[in-house]
């Protein structure tokens, strides 16, 4: 059965990392380079016209009007550091100040050379080119720093390089103790390691057949739960959040996944420090909302972290209390187009949620977002597969059985760069 696909959400907020000192410096000098180096060949090209376009100007007024550039270049990148780009008023000001000082030194310089001397009749001449010989050469600055100035610097403060579109996911192999990882509201059951790995082979085959990359960390096989590789990092689009496990036993996973994120390119990598806590699983990101599980495993002061870091890059931050299950993700996930599914009874507050839609069985509240018309889910779910097939989704399912019994989903056992 098919019916019209979901509408895609909009686009996610994009990280961009805090401007570098030394990316500070190029704006500066930029913005001012910009309107000096347009001023002086402004005033040049000026004067040339109005000689009747004779080339003898040039000799005479390029050593100036070169001068004149320099020193204005060099006031303005003081000014704008201290930010003169900030308003118009305040280029204004700068831009007139600045060119009528670099006019009055580089005339005072120039005529006194030619003068051998600074007569009188000479201080007036120098201040008389104000309103002539270096008049077209102050309108510019002006001009350039209230309208262009601006522009140049905040292009540059602002820019981040374009990456082609990604499809990773990275995954970890199930470590040889697999059995021993840890539970908290699920009776231990056997697991059949042999069965788990032809699992997870599987649950990679359909990531790959869906065009997905899959990159390796490197594996652990004393780490019962590192299969489980979204709890150690959260992806804000081109921010990494390394995180800060709440079981003891989790953390040394952490280094490792590290290292495979940091190799990524375009990825600024941040992380929880203790006593901050946060397991990934706990993160569920809709658009630019980010809700935070309160649970056994993700403490006040994670949750206080993750804001900080988030917050001035776009992203609201949410704390949901989680009583009745491992984490967040363990009651809930989301649709690509945001609608919030979920077991009503694991789910604390559904009230939280604008749109929360409840699904029919407790392994179905875990999809992974493929694109915008396709779903994975585990095949336990078959009831909660059929009712999002009617949503107008391609669900993809995957057994996943022997980490269910783990307390695991579909979303913990991949992280997806995009």
């Amino acid at each position: 059965m098919t019916s019209p696909a979901a509408t895609p959400p909009p686009a996610p907020a994009r990280f961009r990392p805090a401007p570098t000192p030394g990316r500070r410096a190029l704006a500066v000098l930029a913005s001012a380079g910009v309107v000096a180096a347009i001023a002086m060949l402004v005033a040049v090209f000026a004067f040339f016209i109005g000689n009747g376009q004779s080339p003898q100007v040039f000799p005479q007024l390029v050593p100036h009007f070169a001068l004149a550039a320099l020193l204005v270049w060099l006031l303005l990148a003081i000014a704008n550091g201290l930010g003169a780009t900030r308003t118009w008023f305040l280029a204004l000001i700068t831009g007139f100040t600045s060119a009528c000082l670099a006019a009055l030194i580089a005339t005072t310089v120039t005529a006194g050379a030619a003068n051998g001397g600074f007569p009188l009749a000479l201080f007036l001449f120098v201040i008389g080119s104000l309103a002539s010989l270096n008049l077209v050469f102050i309108l510019a600055v002006i001009a350039g720093e209230v309208f262009l100035a601006p522009k140049v610097y905040r292009g540059i403060m602002s820019y981040a390089p374009r990456h082609p579109p990604r499809r990773m996911a990275l995954v970890r192999i199930p470590a040889s103790n697999l059995d021993e990882g840890q539970l908290t509201h699920l009776e231990r059951v056997p697991v059949d390691k042999a069965l788990a790995d032809e699992q997870w082979d599987n649950y990679c085959a359909a990531l790959v057949a869906e065009g997905w990359e899959t990159l390796e960390v490197d594996a652990a096989p004393e780490l019962a739960d590192s299969v489980f590789v979204e709890d150690t990092v959260v992806l804000f689009g081109d921010l990494a959040v390394i995180t800060s496990p709440g079981a003891e036993s989790r953390r040394p996973e952490i280094d490792a996944v590290e290292r495979t994120v940091r190799a990524i390119p375009g990825l600024t990598v941040s992380r929880i420090e203790l006593p901050g806590t946060l397991d990934g699983s706990d993160v569920l990101k809709v658009d630019s909302t980010v809700y935070v599980g309160a649970s056994a495993r993700t403490n006040a002061e994670g949750v206080r972290q993750l804001r900080a870091q988030l917050t001035p890059h776009g992203y609201s931050v949410v704390a949901v209390p989680v009583t009745r299950a491992l984490h967040l993700k363990s009651t809930m996930t989301a649709l690509p187009d945001g609608t919030i599914i979920g077991d009503p009874s694991l789910v604390d507050v559904p009230s939280l949620f604008p749109r929360f839609l409840p699904v029919p069985e407790p392994e179905g509240v875990a999809v992974v977002e493929l694109s915008p018309e396709s779903l994975l889910m585990s095949s336990a779910a078959p009831k909660t597969a059929a009712m999002l097939a009617e949503l107008g989704y391609r669900v993809v399912t995957v057994d996943i059985g022997e980490f269910e019994k783990l307390e695991g989903r579909v979303t913990g056992m991949s992280v997806r760069v995009r």
